[in-house]
């Protein structure tokens, strides 16, 4: 039994219970059971052994069942006939197995044994339970023991074994055995270490309980009127007409018709409806099945866009652009609950954390120079010495050359050609230079006295150590093992990686994150493991009989339903055409599960980013730039400074106007170019784009002319020549002539190369949107945050091209060689038909795009083998984060950088609306009177307490009359929405009919009667 003092993390002193006498003969037992003798530590570790067992077997089992898993040769080994020994032994799949004398349908020994280790457990629990707490004494408290939440984990570990036994022995209760995994929940129990962390995530929700409630509402409104939306746009849609496996994948659904009611009818298609049921429908059939495609398209996954259609894709773009945010506030607003509460228990405890590098000894001692391995130890561990430097540069660049050989060799195809041995040969060459810096690094460490004797030991556990274990003992074991040591286990090889530039440091901060949030990352990685396991299971089994091929194909073993939901888990919809209950699911991993399972992985990517930005932030040096820009002395020059004022809007109202006009027209003809790529209107708007093109060339000529004097350009020691050779060779400039040079060419050269590629330089003019940054900043906004973050960018990106380098390598060498599913058609890569995803990844150089969109969290391919899976699941848990810095460093740069910008607001009013000011003036002053007389003043005080009850006193109170009123239009509310998503859907409203005066016509009515008394009685009381 899994005690609550979690043994796994740290051990607890042994200790009596203190609310009874020491003469108790059931405190040993007590003692026992709850791990705190050495022999209850030893019980603990079986019994957890034992769920981990259980969990396993009930994962592995999925694997032997012939009917779901197919394809696979192993499905039939264990299982299915009469008498088997092995399912009897390990799964219990099957009723007929060697155990089916007993007459307690599907079973094995492997789960007897565990269901009655935990029965006897539980028992010793309940005959003990009164020395946890006195309440649970007698009968009656034992009552009590019996609903906590431990003893629930336990029964629902065992029962459900003999309610399938003994009362239910023809029928399978699904997953009986796999609810004895909630028993590890048991090490989580509020004691200890996780007491901290618990009460962590506590403090968070209930710090932002009043923001997180608001926030939830909000969520929850955006996502049912944008439900309704989309029902509206897409009910009639035939594109979203779906048939899941019951008539030809190809059908034509034009050919579908809809009726009044929303029943599809594809008889014509060739796909007729049986007893009046539908066999084909639309996704969007009502607001209920609209609910679940929003819920996606709110997640940021749209798995249906290209079916939308005009009204469809407008929603869909909204939601992209604005719904998406305001439905993530939620977890924003968790995210930065956890920040908030990790700063505030940093500040409490005093920590004050240290970068603690293992990839460095002791700089004071240095070695014997008069022995060999003194200077050998001053070599390899004096990171200053001269000679330390010329052994730390050859190391780099031998890492380097590795990377590229290896790179070089996915190319040559790994044939036996000349090329290829060459560069087998080079890699053996530097697994000899890395064993020997290896061995030689584990011989000199003695010199120090802090690793000698148990200290080597220590010391071979230093990050540095284990990298290059980890890097060359795999590579030893190909060569020993293969004839040919390929590229197989050169990938580890470079490993190595981490030791050049900044990298090392940069992943060093990684110890110091997970020892600074151990107590955090343990509870919630472990509570997003559970969650991982219990949704992949439940997955299984509402989907493993789906009509639908792909989704069966997904789910018909647990491990398929793992790799699947781990994508759901991470915020990836990759599959779609769910059942109801496996709709409902994934609608609460995205509301929920989604949130617990990215705290692990949100901390490593913060933390991260938090140690590398307080040793690497940049002082801002914008303030000097623009203090050395304004002592810039220029002289007024006649002609060119009216220039410079005309095209910068400054001095008349013509200037401004003229800027005006070249703002209206750059938007003009970027809608016209736009515009232009729709088929059939190539030619719209020419005029308007000769217009433009010469205001902007006019535009050009006053700029270039005016740059004599622009202080951009022109300094005290530059002539005006000078300048404007410099503004040609600006941003802006170089903008300004790819916007219209290429016009000019097309036209004076029409069969010309320029004039062949039009559509792609007619797409140029878009870059004229840049030119407004001159008026909006925008793209230089993005430089002063570079600049401002420079230092940080620099080491986080390191970080993520090292990643990026090392899983598109992983990734390359996991799926060359894969074809396990049969993918469509890849004409760019050379395939037409009979493509796998070894067609994809067939070099390094095609594995670096594709695992870079993984790496930002991004899953459009999800068939992947399993070593494939397993990398990319490593992607998920700790990449992602990391990758993701970069991005986040510019996010907050960019806050940073605009409130510096907008600093001149009042301190006090920072973040306050229009409404927010004007009530603040109103505050203490009394309401006017009203103009009908002091009788409808008192009748407003009435309705407004009945609204908003009385505050006089300081404390909100409401009347019962007001309760009731409140509660009535609260439920009429709620009823409201109720209709209106039954009249959604066709068999509710088919049954009801459309006849004058139906249900949902007098709910209607009556609801409106209700309604606009209420809206009378709020305009009353602001009369």
């Amino acid at each position: 039994m899994v005690s609550e003092s979690t043994p796994l993390f740290a051990k607890t002193n042994i200790k009596q219970p203190s609310n009874t006498n020491n003469n108790d003969k059931r405190i040993p037992l007590f003692l026992f059971l709850e791990a705190k003798t050495p022999a209850g530590l030893k019980y603990e570790s079986f019994t957890i052994i034992l769920i981990l067992i259980s969990v396993l077997t009930f994962i592995l089992s999925s694997l032997f069942l012939p009917e779901y898993n197919t394809e696979s040769t192993i499905a039939t080994k264990c299982g299915g006939q009469d008498g088997n020994i092995c399912d009897a032994v390990f799964f219990g799949n099957y009723p007929n197995n060697a155990l089916s004398f007993l007459n307690i349908g599907a079973t094995s020994i492997t789960e007897i044994f565990i269901v009655f280790v935990f029965s006897i457990d539980y028992i010793l629990r309940i005959y003990t339970a009164d020395l946890i707490d006195v309440k649970y004494s007698g009968f009656i408290g034992r009552l009590q023991y019996i609903p906590t939440f431990f003893s629930l984990v336990d029964l629902a570990s065992t029962v459900p074994f003999y309610v399938d036994a003994f009362l239910l022995p023809n029928t399978d209760i699904a997953a009986s055995n796999f609810l004895r995994m909630f028993r590890l929940l048991r090490m989580m129990k509020v004691e200890g270490r996780f007491d901290l962390a618990l009460g962590l995530i506590d403090d968070v929700f209930y710090a932002q309980r009043g923001v997180l409630g608001t926030a939830l509402f909000v969520g929850m409104t955006v996502w049912g009127v944008l439900s309704s939306f989309f029902y509206l746009a897409e009910r009639k849609n035939v594109d979203m007409i779906y048939c899941g496996g019951a008539c030809d994948a190809e059908l034509d659904t034009s050919l579908c018709t809809v009726d009044e009611w929303g029943i599809v009818d594809c008889s014509q298609a060739g796909c007729e409806n049986l007893d009046d049921t539908e066999v084909c429908w639309n996704l969007y059939r009502s607001i209920v099945d609209s609910s679940f495609w929003t819920l996606t398209n709110l997640f940021g996954e749209f798995p249906l866009i290209d079916q939308h259609g005009f009204w469809g894709k407008i929603l869909a773009t909204f939601t992209a652009v604005f719904a998406v945010a305001v439905f993530a506030l939620p977890v924003g607003v968790v995210a930065s609950g956890f920040e908030d509460q990790i700063a505030k228990r940093r500040e409490q405890l005093a920590l004050d954390v240290q970068e603690v590098e293992d990839t460095e000894v002791e700089e004071e001692f240095v070695g014997d120079v008069t022995t060999f391995r003194g200077r050998v130890y001053n070599i390899l561990h004096q990171e200053r010495s001269p000679k330390a430097k010329l052994r730390k540069t050859f190391t780099d660049m031998l890492i380097i050359a590795v990377a590229i050989s290896f790179i070089f060799d996915s190319v040559a195809g790994h044939s036996s050609g000349v090329v290829h041995q060459i560069l087998v040969w080079f890699q053996f060459f530097s697994f000899l230079v890395f064993a020997g810096e290896y061995i030689l690094r584990m011989y000199s460490a003695g010199e120090n006295p802090k690793y000698r004797g148990s200290g080597l030991g220590r010391y071979a556990k230093q990050t540095v150590l284990l990298i290059d274990a980890f890097s060359i003992f795999p590579y030893l074991v190909g060569l020993v093992t293969l004839s040919e040591v390929g590229a197989g286990y050169s990938l580890f090889l470079l490993f190595k990686i981490f030791h050049v530039g900044s990298t090392n440091k940069a992943f060093a901060t990684f110890g110091n994150v997970i020892k600074e949030h151990k107590d955090v990352l343990t509870v919630t990685g472990f509570s997003a493991v559970l969650l991982w396991i219990f949704f992949s299971s439940i997955l299984y089994y509402t989907e493993r009989d789906s009509p639908d091929e792909e989704m069966k194909t997904y789910y018909n073993t647990i491990p398929n339903s793992m790799w699947i939901t781990l994508l759901n888990l991470s915020g990836e919809s990759p599959l779609a055409h769910y059942s109801s209950a496996g709709k409902v699911i994934v609608g609460i991993i995205g509301l929920f599960a989604t949130a617990v399972f990215g705290i692990p992985i949100g901390l490593l990517g913060a933390g991260f980013e938090e140690h590398v930005t307080n040793k690497y932030e940049d002082t801002p040096d914008e303030e000097e730039d623009v203090d050395m820009r304004s002592s810039r002395t220029h002289r007024p020059v006649g002609f060119q400074m009216k220039c410079y004022n005309f095209v910068n809007g400054i001095g008349s109202k013509a200037a401004t106007r003229f800027e005006l006009s070249i703002y209206f027209l750059i938007l003009t003809t970027v809608s016209v170019g736009i515009l232009q790529t729709i088929q059939g209107w190539e030619h719209f708007g020419e005029k308007v784009e000769w217009v433009a093109v010469i205001i902007f060339t006019i535009e050009y000529i006053i700029r270039f002319i005016g740059a004599g004097v622009d202080p951009e350009f022109c300094t005290d020691s530059s002539n005006g020549i000078m300048a404007r050779i410099k503004y040609v060779f600006s941003f802006y400039s170089v903008i300004d002539l790819l916007a219209i040079v290429p016009f000019y060419y097309a036209y004076a050269m029409p069969l010309g190369w320029v004039d062949a590629h039009d559509e792609y330089f007619r797409m140029l003019r878009v870059l004229r949107l840049l030119k407004l940054d001159k008026y909006v900043p925008s793209i230089s906004l993005i430089d002063d945050v570079v600049r401002l973050k420079w230092k940080v960018l620099y080491v986080a990106g390191y970080a993520a091209t090292t990643l990026l380098f090392l899983f598109s390598a992983a990734m390359y060498i996991a799926e060359r060689g894969d074809e396990e599913i049969e993918i469509d058609p890849l004409p760019l890569y050379g395939c037409v038909e009979n493509c796998y995803m070894s067609d994809r990844y067939k070099n390094f150089f095609s594995s670096v795009p594709l695992t870079g969109i993984h790496l930002t969290g991004d899953f459009p391919l999800i068939e992947y083998g399993s070593i494939g899976r397993c990398i990319l699941f490593l992607i998920v848990i700790a990449a992602v984060g990391v990758v993701s810095i970069p991005s986040g460093v510019v996010a907050s740069g960019f806050a940073e950088v605009v409130h510096s910008k907008t600093r001149g607001a009042e301190e006090n009013n920072q973040g306050d609306d229009w409404y927010d000011i004007q009530y603040r003036k109103l505050e203490g002053q009394a309401p006017p009177p009203s103009h009908f007389g002091p009788d409808i003043d008192a009748l407003q005080v009435k309705v407004k307490v009945y609204l908003d009850g009385d505050e006089t006193s300081g404390e909100c109170t409401r009347t019962h009359f007001s309760k009731v009123g409140r509660v009535l239009f609260f439920s009429l509310i709620i009823s409201n929405v109720v209709a209106v998503v039954l009249e959604s859907v066709p068999e509710v409203d088919r049954a009801v009919g459309n006849a004058p005066g139906n249900f949902f016509d007098v709910f209607e009515a009556i609801s409106v009667f209700f309604f606009t008394i209420g809206k009378s009685s709020i305009y009353l009381s602001y009369l």
